[in-house]
């Protein structure tokens, strides 16, 4: 650990609770962005946010700066946003379209692949000055599941696959078992912060027995709609507001690697506008397929409804949260100050009507002006301000241990309104943050070898 403290975690993390100082440490805080988002697999971008060569978007892994650009190849790459003569940033734009990239110190210009492409008054540097050893560095381990592009600063470990386990076949429902080509995710975004630590987003985006309490009005609304004007699939599959709204209209679940999810069958986020909700259909032959696939999985009315509405409720451990139709990326910058940004998607086989509704749903609850971040956010921050009171300091996950249970698949699932989740992302963040590096072990056991001799 770099010569720090070392954290006894399994004092901090228990079975049914957690102590309020996993969220107030900052050595504690430094750990996790070691540990959990410098060494594993962690979310960083979709390629259809960069369609086209010269397209980039910055982006962050943990604590460092990250350039992720179509190359001239076609190629996605992830580059260090950091010039490798003096150490300034090469980048300085959110996002857009260039055809390389210049420091602004002393002039060195890298390609779009990041290779040096011009360095001013060389001979200065000698005969034996090798350029190519000398552009941006990259993300030692980059790969892509249907265009989610993931990435680990670690040269070694676990695949993407095996990281992802049975999260992949929500990723396959989110995506509609499109092609990468076929996600559309240049809707713009929705980019908001919060004083608090990140892991609070984390815990939320997985809770079903808030949104009663912290959305009340919006549920009342939503359901109030469907009762008077459901949806074509509402309508065919008999859905009942009434049990949604009590908590009875799903479970949740344990994917297993700290991948949870909430699974309700059919998505509640209407846009509210009083407009009729369209048919769900495809445009061409692929998304045809597409829609057939969906529907030999969960069944033709679900599958419209999750093409129109959202067909998963997941988290992809640590960073990625898949909910409506958006992707939801959880930043943390600092101990108590965490960004989120928010990637509405369209596809491109489905009817303008059907993606326009998508769109409008994602701002009904997610939008900047919407019924959901706020007050998710003014959440966070009431357990941030109130972690300070520390004479009774723990956190309790427990609702729904006594009846946790193993489905078909042999996941562990739980009702709608349990704790399951949480404590399911409590196990694996434990596990990880008990983990010792390959140096670290190494070293105790030269250390207690040298005790022994």
């Amino acid at each position: 650990m770099n010569g720090r403290t070392r954290i006894d975690y399994d004092t901090l993390v228990k079975t049914d609770r957690v102590h309020s100082r996993v969220y107030t440490d900052p050595a504690i805080f430094a750990d996790e962005m070691e540990k959990i988002f410098h060494r594993g697999w962690v979310f960083v971008g979709h390629s259809g946010e960069v369609p086209n060569t010269g397209d980039f978007r910055l982006k962050r892994i943990g604590s460092q700066p990250i350039i992720m650009v179509r190359d001239q190849s076609g190629k996605v790459q992830l580059l260090l946003n950091r010039c490798r003569h003096r150490g300034a940033a090469v980048c300085q734009y959110d996002q857009g379209n260039l055809r390389s990239f210049k420091c602004a110190y002393h002039g060195w210009t890298y390609k779009l692949d990041g290779s040096l492409a011009g360095v001013p008054y060389p001979e200065a540097y000698g005969e034996d000055f090798q350029r190519d050893e000398f552009g941006l560095t990259k993300v030692p381990r980059v790969e892509s599941y249907r265009g989610f592009i993931f990435a680990s600063l670690s040269p070694a470990g676990i695949t993407l696959k095996e990281h992802l386990g049975r999260s992949a076949q929500e990723i396959d429902l989110f995506a509609g078992f499109s092609d990468e080509d076929e996600i559309e995710v240049v809707s713009g975004l929705h980019k908001y912060n919060f004083n608090a630590n990140w892991k609070l987003a984390v815990e939320n985006s997985m809770d079903g027995y808030h949104p009663n309490v912290t959305h009340e009005s919006f549920v009342a609304a939503v359901m109030e709609r469907i009762k008077s004007h459901p949806s074509p699939e509402h309508g065919k599959a008999g859905f009942n507001p009434d049990s949604f709204s009590t908590g009875g209209g799903g479970i949740s679940k344990d994917l297993g690697g700290g991948h949870v999810m909430l699974d309700y069958g059919f998505r509640i986020y209407d846009p509210l506008n009083g407009d009729p909700l369209p048919t769900v259909r495809a445009i061409n032959q692929r998304g045809e397929a597409h829609m057939a696939e969906i529907a030999a999985r969960v069944g033709a009315e679900r599958g419209a409804d999750g093409l129109r509405e959202g067909a998963t409720h997941t988290l992809i451990f640590p960073n990625l949260i898949l909910i409506g139709l958006h992707l939801r990326v959880v930043q943390p910058v600092s101990l108590d100050y965490t960004e989120v940004c928010l990637y509405p998607t369209t596809l491109k086989w489905l009817a303008p009507e059907v993606n326009e509704v998508r769109l409008r749903s994602h701002e009904a609850f997610f939008g900047s002006g919407s019924f959901g971040g706020p007050d998710d956010s003014e959440i966070f921050e009431r357990i941030q301000t109130a972690a300070a009171a520390d004479l009774e300091p723990w956190n309790i996950i427990s609702r729904g241990m006594n009846h946790e249970r193993r489905d078909e698949e042999g996941l562990l699932v739980g009702a709608m309104t349990d704790e399951i989740t949480q404590r399911a992302i409590w196990r694996q963040w434990k596990k990880v943050m008990t983990q010792e590096t390959g140096a670290s072990a190494r070293k105790r056991a030269s250390h207690a070898a040298g005790e022994r001799g």
